[in-house]
C-alpha cells in the first residue's frame, strides 16, 4: 500500500463538514503508515493561495514528501506521478479536502491506470454532505473499495498479537480519546 493524503490544507479546513474528524482519523492513518513503513504523500494544490498543510498533518509523518500541484487529479501532475511511480505500490488509500473534487478526480485517475484504490470514508470531507455522498457512490460504483481508517490499519497489520499489533492498538485508543475531546471539549 501507499497512503496519499490530498489537500489537507489550512485554508480548506474551517469550510468543511466534520473537519475536525477528517483531520484526526488522517492523522492517525499518517503515524501508523510511518510507523509499519507505508510510504506516503501529501499535496498540496495551490499552497500560495490556499496555505499550506494543517501541521497536525504534515507532523504526523515527518518522512512523507509534500508536492504543490494545480491539477485537480494528482496523478495529472507530473512531479507527483514521478514520486507515487517510484513507490512501486499497487494499493493506493485515499484521504483528503475536497472529497468530491481533487479526492475524486485523483482516485479516478488512479482506477483508470489500473491500481486498487481504497478511499477512507472518515478521513475525507466535502463543503457538504451531499457532495461527499455522492463522491462515495460514484467511485464506489466504479470500482473503488470505501473502508474506514480503523479497517484500513486492521488490514496493514493482518493480525492480533504482534508487538506493532499492541503498539497500533496504543495508538489507535489516543486517537479515540483525543477525538472525544474534540467533538465534546
Amino acid at each position: 500500500s501507499a497512503l496519499v493524503a490530498i489537500e489537507m490544507q489550512k485554508h480548506r479546513f474551517s469550510a468543511m463538514v466534520a473537519p475536525d474528524h477528517t483531520i484526526t482519523n488522517t492523522c492517525l492513518l499518517r503515524e501508523v503508515a510511518e510507523k509499519i513503513m507505508v510510504p506516503s504523500i501529501l499535496t498540496e494544490h495551490h499552497p500560495e493561495g490556499l496555505g499550506a498543510t494543517i501541521p497536525t498533518i504534515k507532523n504526523a509523518a515527518s518522512q512523507s514528501p509534500v508536492l504543490s500541484k494545480l491539477c485537480f487529479s494528482c496523478l495529472q501532475d507530473s512531479s507527483f506521478a514521478t514520486a507515487f511511480t517510484s513507490l512501486n505500490r499497487q494499493q493506493v488509500i485515499l484521504t483528503g479536502m475536497e472529497a468530491h473534487i481533487c479526492v475524486g478526480q485523483t482516485a479516478a485517475s488512479l482506477l483508470d491506470d489500473g491500481y486498487e484504490v481504497i478511499l477512507v470514508s472518515d478521513a475525507i470531507a466535502s463543503r457538504n454532505l451531499e457532495n461527499k455522498k455522492t463522491c462515495l457512490t460514484r467511485l464506489n460504483a466504479a470500482g473503488v473499495s470505501i473502508m474506514t481508517a480503523g479497517m484500513v490499519i486492521f488490514e496493514w497489520l493482518g493480525q492480533a498479537g504482534t508487538s506493532a499489533f499492541k503498539e497500533m492498538l496504543l495508538l489507535i485508543k489516543q486517537h479515540e480519546i483525543q477525538g472525544a475531546i474534540n467533538e465534546h471539549p
